[in-house]
């Protein structure tokens, strides 16, 4: 059984370079945790079929994990969290 996904909006540290890619390098959560973007595999226009949501799907590796990082090109970048656990 696959996990349950949110939307999580997060901050990124971008290196906007002279042919008009973006590199992302950071991202931090709203709650201050701050991770390294160890390399970025692939970039592509996609949906996200977890939450919602389009624009670029940039594939990323955080600490040997390969995730989705998602630019929706207004400003807004969002991963796919994992939903918060309800007691």
């Amino acid at each position: 059984m696959e996990e349950e996904r949110r939307k999580v909006y997060v901050e990124v540290d971008v290196t906007n370079k002279t042919d008009g890619t973006a590199r992302p390098r950071k991202i931090k959560f709203e709650d201050g945790e701050v991770y390294e973007i160890d390399r970025v595999r692939h970039c592509c226009r996609a949906a996200s079929t977890k939450v919602g949501g389009t624009g670029l799907r940039y594939t990323v590796m955080i600490c040997g994990t390969e995730t989705f990082l998602f630019d929706e090109e207004n400003g807004k970048w969002f991963v796919e969290g994992k939903k918060r656990a309800v007691l």
